[in-house]
């Protein structure tokens, strides 16, 4: 199939046409496996139906490759104009006017996006209904170097500590180098409020733990610490979406695991990439996880307690 080739792409009750599939966004090199966008929109399409409950009505911020990855990148927030009319949009209110955030609801979207090269949708963690009470809290545990070991043992040292708070919890590689930790809340706290507990709980890690962890932002400041990053807890901030592909050589993918997952040998942060995530998908790693989020008033009494 040649660039200038139009796939007609079935994606629930829509056809979405994805434009020159065998463009290579991904190429090949140093072990790495040659990746077309018709790939990429293969991949969203096949794993539509686990990803779209962590994306929908929720704004997104989209990285976008139109000449892949040896190609410029750049970051869209604004809605073009020439998406179709059923893609769904949400006015934001910014300093000076409005944002019109693209919001992914449904298979034919995802599929769209692909066409437009948007490789890694990275999501708001609240959603439209509510735009400044949050329903997700992101740890970003971002190790010094490549080494997963330290990844892994943060994770442990959270997760235990947010168990201790009550707190229920999800786990998730990124990609790229380490793994988030995803606290669902009930949407009843503004970001400043779960911000502050996020870093709040962060410090007290760090406090307990000085010669590993860290929650300095200036990286010369960091060391050889694994950074717990609670950057993103803020408004109009966003964090990557499950199961989103990553800009990188192979096509790494920010993969939900299980808990017990921190025990295998084989575990590192692009452990998956398009050409498997989805099976990681269908074994539904996040199936234990609470339908409903909590509230962070009787957490947030715990960890003062602690501190």
């Amino acid at each position: 199939m040649s660039d200038d080739d139009v796939r007609r792409v079935r994606a629930g009750r829509r056809t979405v046409e994805v434009h020159r599939p065998g463009k290579v966004l991904f190429p090949a090199g140093d072990g790495a496996a040659e990746y077309t966008k018709g790939d990429l929109a293969d991949y969203y399409r096949s794993v539509a139906r686990f990803m779209l409950p962590h994306l929908r009505g929720r704004p997104l911020m989209l990285e976008r490759h139109p000449d892949g990855l040896d190609g410029p990148r750049f970051m869209q927030k604004n809605t073009p104009e020439s998406y179709p009319d059923w893609v769904r949009r949400v006015e934001v209110a910014k300093e000076g006017g409005t944002v019109c955030h693209t919001v992914c609801d449904d298979t034919a979207t995802l599929v769209l996006l692909a066409d437009q090269a948007a490789v890694t949708p990275h999501r708001w963690l609240s959603r439209t209904g509510s735009l400044d009470r949050p329903d997700r809290m992101v740890f970003d545990l971002d190790p010094a170097g490549d080494d997963f070991e330290p990844v892994r043992e943060a994770a442990r040292l959270l997760g235990g500590l947010l168990d201790e708070l009550g707190l229920p919890t999800a786990l998730m590689t990124t990609g790229l180098r380490g793994l988030h930790v995803v606290v669902p809340l009930n949407g009843r706290h503004d970001f400043d409020d779960v911000r502050q507990f996020a870093r709040d709980t962060a410090d007290t890690l760090a406090a307990a733990h000085p010669d590993r962890l860290t929650t300095a932002a200036r990286k010369k400041e960091r060391g050889d610490r694994l950074y717990l990053d609670v950057q993103r807890n803020a408004y109009a901030q966003t964090a990557v979406a499950p199961f989103a592909v990553r800009a990188k050589p192979g096509a790494p993918v920010a993969v939900p695991v299980e808990w017990s997952a921190l025990d295998d040998p084989g575990l590192h942060a692009r452990r998956w990439t398009i050409n498997d995530a989805a099976d990681q998908a269908r074994s539904d790693p996040w199936a234990g996880a609470p339908a409903r989020g909590r509230a962070l008033g009787p957490a947030r009494r715990r960890l003062d307690a602690l501190r």
